[in-house]
This record gives structure tokens, C-alpha cells and sequence, in this order.
């Protein structure tokens, strides 16, 4: 190691902090006014590199190269402006979590379009004209277009201090972010502010990937690595903070620049792979930013609004005839293997679906009725995938006590994670759970030796008395249809009400002398409990398990399966994982295109039924009850 090799790795850290600097100071700007959390912030990214690739191949023999590059980062902005007036303005008064699953739709959307207009191959664009050289600094050369983006940062950075402290645009910029229901009732036109600041937020996204397409190719894989890093960065800088956002991707490119210099170092006799921890670094610093300071190094603790919607409903049982019908149901799930016949694939489909199911019940456990936003819920699923995996290839335990074992890897994880998730809540516990996640798949996807890194465990496969279809198919009923029934019955015991009581109102509960972080605590706890049964399961019906198992998509699709049956129902989580499964294989089935399918679908699922379709279900057959009573009565 040498002090110009660090030089080196600090200058390309610099490069790296410019990019992160512009993706994230847009999503910053967004959240601050908007308060919605822009999940497809990083696909305009995404659409900037590919529309800087077909401009300057189309433009820049008549224009120039720099002309046709801007071009992109301006289309970029006009496609966030009717993004925000077509979609978004729809749904600013849904919960958080609606505004999160139409923006990770519009994510699928983008993606389809993107691999329909320009194909799934790599794009390598030209080199930036007038830069394509190096200079040399203490011995070593440096690319010189990575010199202008470090330039182009701190420009940034200045410019959006002028604008934001000379302008009266900036001045409503600053009020919105500190109190948007105050300038709405000064008489500002909120719905025209709220346009103007997600093109320019959207603007800065498209600069960055029109920026980023001389030092890296274009490809379908840009818009998820780049929002994880855009969130990390928003999060630790604190929400709405541009100075914190600059400051932020400073820390985090300059540490995994170290990290990279440093490689491979041996420490008290064991040795260490820094370079590894590029996968992870982000994410650990996100953790002990929020575990100190929730609100951020620059940013400050956020006022609570003033219209906070309808109280949620208590939860009700169903009574005697939603009993019968649960019980006709499992009936009919036990049967169904013998109506489709050996070998059937609607058997494997229908134990994905009760895999699923228990699953989404688990996540709706501690979503719904304890109010915790976890957007990590798939690192529960993944420790039982994994400790029944290794419970089998390494301990060479049957099936049976795998079953037993994945589960408590599962909790201790819950246990673990759950102690630092509790203290905090709203979007701080949101980011706070995904950087846990990200965590444990960083670990599990290098850890070669043990879990066999980006490879997987394979050879998981069930005991001989469940090898076949139908018989492993009763296994995951009989244990999906235990685990949702327990969960539904500690709902209704002490525990389950004063989990909602907590979500209701943390001051009145701790009033009454309930100890609010610790139920919350034991909820986490069962919830990641149930997410391992499932992530067990699921590894021995694949008879493998992969480091996707505990990936951020599989925690959105968990989201998605709650939130497409209603967040505020019973049933919500099981009507939508069924709905969701058989979406997910039917569309996949049928068109390369699945994801824009998948997208379409749950855009129009949240824009007509924001309760869910089991809440609209229940809307509906309270409506004709009402009517029947009023009938009656007359």
C-alpha cells in the first residue's frame, strides 16, 4: 500500500461522491416537499444513461456531444412532471406505504420500457469529448473526465443554494419542507410546487446518469443498485438536507474508496477482505447513523402533521360465518391435490401460494396491527431458508428438525434486529429494517465457505415421506394454516391488543403502564419467527435456497402481497398473496414483459381500491348489510 494508491482510490471516491450527490439531493428534494418516499427515483437514473446513449448517437454528429447529452437529463424532467401529475398527485393523501408500492410499480413499468426500447444488452456509450485523456498525479494516471465530475458536484451543491435562498421559488422550497400545510393555507399552489419540485429532483437524476454513461455502460440493473445507495445516502445526510445529502455521499464514497485501497488485511492472525464490505458499508453506516441519530447528521427531526386520517377500525372477528367459510376452504386446499391429479403443477402453485400466505401474515402482523413499516421483512424469510438449509447439509439433521431449526435462526435475528428497530418508527424504522437486510445479504451472499456465497445451498430436499408433490403440499398446509391461525389468535390476545393500543397512541399506552418497546419488541420477534417457518418451507419445495431469498424485491413483494388484500383486514394478507402468486406466474408465463404487466396491475389496484381488494370486499358487503338493515327497518 501506497499513499498515491490511496490518493488514487480517495480522487475516484470523489468521482463516485458527485454521482451519488446528484441521484440523491433529487430524492432529498422530493421527500422534503412531497413527503413521499419516490421508489422509481433511481429508474430516471436509469433513463438518463439510456437517453444520454440515444442522444449523443443521434444528436451529437449535428449538435455536439455535450448539447445531446443535456438533452437527456431534460427529458428525464418533463417525464417526472407528468409522473407526478398523472400518478403521484393521486395518492399524496394514502399512507406511506401505498405511495411506496405505486412507485415501486412504476419502477417494473420503467424497466419493461426501457428493455422494450433498447434491449437487455449493455450499452457502452463514447467517451466525453474533449476528456477522453488522463494526467498524471504522483505517478499515476487519472482519468481527466472523472476530474470534471468532481467539479460537478459542489456546483451542484452551490447552485441549489442560490436557488434555494435568492428565489422566491426556493423560498417556498424551504416552507413546504418545514411546514407544507402552513404554505397551503397561505394560498400557495401547492399541486404546481409539488410539479416543479419532482422535475427537478427528477431532472438532477437524469444528470447523473447521462454523467455516469462515459465511465460505465447503460443496463437494465442501474435503477435498483442506485436507489438502495440514493435512500443510504438521503437517510444519513437527513431527509430533506442538501447540505447533509452532499455531506453523506462524501462519507460513504470516500469509506468504500478505503475500503477498496485497503483489500485484504490480516488482523490478529485473521484476514480480512475490506474490499468485500463494499456491499455492505453503506448500509452499516446507515444503521449506526439512525441507532444514534434517527433524523440524520444535518437534518432535523420531523414536525407531525396536522391531519393525520381516520382512526383505524378495531379488528373484529368475523364470527360464526367467516368461521364456516375458513373451514370450507381448508377442506377444499385439502382435496385440491386429489382433483388435479398426480403430478399436477397447480399443486406446486397452490404451495407457493401457502408459503406466501404465511409470509405476507407474518409481515401483516407487525404492519397492520402493530404499525411497524418493515421494509426488511425478507432477512426473517431468508435466516429460515438458510438455517434449514444448513440445518440439513451441515448438521445433517432430517427434514423435521430443520423445520424446527430455520424458524429460530429466524428469531434470533428478529431478536437481534429487533431491539435497535423498535426505538424508532415511521420512515427512520422503514430505512433502519432495509439496512438490517441489506446486512444479513451482504453477509450470506460472500460468506463462500458457510453459505455458499452468490451460489446458494442446493440439495435441500424434503424426508422421504414428503418427497412427492402432493405429500410435501399437506406438509406446507398443515403448517401455513397453524401459523396463520396462531398468529390471528395472538391478535386477539392481551399481546395483540396492546400492539394496537401502542399503534395508536404510544403516549396512552405507556399511561396505562404498558411497556411499549417491549411488546413491539415481542411482536418483531413472532413475526420473524413465522417469516422463517415460510423461508424453511420454501427452501426444502425449491430444494435450494439463494442469496435472493433475503434480496429487497423479495421484501417489496411481501409489501405487495399485504397491501393488494388490505392492510386493515384479517384476510388481507392471504386474499393478496394468492392474488399476487398467481398474477406473478400467470403474467410470467405469458409475456417476456411481466414486469410492466405486474406494474400496470398494481397502479390501477391502488388508485380504485387503496383499502385492498379484501377491504373493498368488506366495504362492499357492509354497504349491502346497511342497506338490508335500513330496508328492514322501513
Amino acid at each position: 500500500m501506497s499513499f498515491s494508491g490511496l490518493l488514487a482510490q480517495l480522487l475516484n471516491g470523489l468521482a463516485s461522491a458527485s454521482s451519488l450527490f446528484l441521484v440523491s439531493v433529487g430524492l432529498s428534494l422530493i421527500f422534503g416537499v412531497t413527503r413521499t418516499i419516490n421508489f422509481a427515483h433511481g429508474s430516471f437514473f436509469m433513463l438518463g444513461a439510456y437517453l444520454a446513449f440515444s442522444s449523443v448517437e443521434t444528436l451529437a454528429p449535428t449538435i455536439g456531444f455535450w448539447p445531446a447529452l443535456l438533452m437527456a437529463p431534460v427529458v428525464c424532467a418533463a417525464l417526472g412532471a407528468l409522473t407526478e401529475i398523472g400518478l403521484l398527485r393521486r395518492i399524496y393523501q394514502a399512507p406511506e406505504l401505498f405511495q411506496l408500492l405505486a412507485t415501486f410499480a412504476l419502477v417494473l413499468v420503467i424497466k419493461d420500457a426501457v428493455l422494450w426500447l433498447w434491449g437487455p444488452e449493455e450499452l457502452f456509450g463514447p467517451r466525453a469529448a474533449g476528456l477522453e485523456g488522463a494526467v498524471e498525479i504522483l505517478g499515476r494516471q487519472f482519468p481527466t473526465y472523472d476530474l470534471l465530475l468532481i467539479a460537478v458536484g459542489p456546483l451542484v451543491l452551490l447552485g441549489l443554494h442560490l436557488l434555494l435562498t435568492k428565489t422566491r421559488f426556493g423560498t417556498l422550497v424551504r416552507a413546504a419542507t418545514q411546514d407544507r400545510e402552513m404554505v397551503g393555507a397561505l394560498g400557495v399552489n401547492q399541486a404546481w410546487l409539488f410539479t416543479a419540485v419532482f422535475a427537478l429532483g427528477t431532472l438532477l437524476a437524469g444528470l447523473a446518469g447521462a454523467l455516469q454513461l462515459p465511465r460505465e455502460p447503460a443496463s437494465l440493473e442501474m435503477d435498483m443498485t442506485t436507489i438502495g445507495a440514493a435512500f443510504v445516502v438521503v437517510v444519513v445526510g437527513g431527509m430533506g438536507s442538501i447540505p447533509g445529502a452532499f455531506v453523506a455521499a462524501l462519507l460513504i464514497a470516500e469509506i468504500k474508496a478505503v475500503c477498496i485501497w485497503l483489500g485484504v488485511q490480516e488482523i490478529a492472525g485473521v484476514e480480512v477482505s475490506f474490499s468485500k464490505l463494499t456491499l455492505v458499508v453503506e448500509f452499516l453506516v446507515m444503521a449506526t447513523v439512525l441507532i444514534w441519530r434517527p433524523w440524520g447528521l444535518m437534518g432535523k427531526p420531523q414536525a407531525p402533521a396536522r391531519h393525520s386520517g381516520a382512526p383505524e377500525q378495531p379488528l373484529r372477528t368475523g364470527g360464526a360465518p367467516a368461521t364456516t367459510a375458513w373451514m370450507l376452504l381448508v377442506v377444499g386446499l385439502l382435496v385440491m391435490p386429489l382433483l388435479a391429479g398426480e403430478g399436477s403443477y397447480a399443486t406446486v402453485l397452490l404451495t407457493d401460494m401457502l408459503i406466501a400466505a404465511l409470509f405476507a401474515a407474518s409481515l401483516h402482523f407487525i404492519l397492520g396491527p402493530g404499525g411497524m413499516h418493515s421494509f426488511g421483512h425478507a432477512a426473517y424469510f431468508g435466516l429460515g431458508a438458510y438455517g434449514a438449509a444448513l440445518a440439513v447439509r451441515t448438521l445433517e439433521l432430517p427434514m423435521a428438525a430443520a423445520l424446527l431449526f430455520g424458524p429460530l435462526a429466524a428469531a434470533a435475528g428478529a431478536l437481534l434486529y429487533g431491539w435497535f428497530c423498535v426505538r424508532l418508527s415511521g420512515v427512520y424504522l422503514t430505512m433502519l429494517t432495509l439496512a438490517f437486510a441489506q446486512i444479513t445479504w451482504a453477509i450470506v451472499f460472500q460468506w463462500d465457505g458457510f453459505t455458499g456465497g452468490s451460489n446458494g445451498l442446493t440439495g435441500v430436499w424434503p424426508s422421504d415421506w414428503a418427497s412427492t408433490a402432493e405429500h410435501f403440499y399437506w406438509l406446507a398446509l398443515a403448517l401455513s394454516v397453524l401459523g396463520v391461525y396462531l398468529l390471528r389468535r395472538m391478535l386477539f390476545s392481551p399481546l395483540g391488543y396492546a400492539l394496537r393500543a401502542a399503534r395508536d397512541s404510544v403516549l396512552r399506552a405507556d399511561a396505562i403502564g404498558l411497556d411499549v418497546r417491549r411488546i413491539q419488541w415481542t411482536a418483531f420477534v413472532v413475526a420473524g419467527t413465522f417469516a422463517g417457518l415460510a423461508g424453511a418451507l420454501f427452501a426444502f419445495s425449491k430444494g435450494s435456497v439463494a442469496p435472493d431469498s433475503l434480496s429487497v424485491t423479495k421484501s417489496v413483494d411481501g409489501l405487495v402481497m399485504v397491501l393488494l388484500g388490505g392492510i386493515q383486514t384479517l384476510a388481507g394478507p392471504i386474499v393478496g398473496s394468492a392474488a399476487f402468486t398467481w398474477l406473478h406466474d400467470t403474467v410470467a408465463r405469458n409475456t417476456d414483459y411481466w414486469r410492466a404487466m405486474m406494474g400496470s396491475i398494481m397502479l390501477l389496484l391502488v388508485l380504485l381500491f387503496p383499502q385492498g381488494t379484501a377491504g373493498f370486499a368488506q366495504q362492499v358487503q357492509a354497504l349491502f348489510a346497511s342497506k338490508k338493515k335500513v330496508q328492514v327497518g322501513a
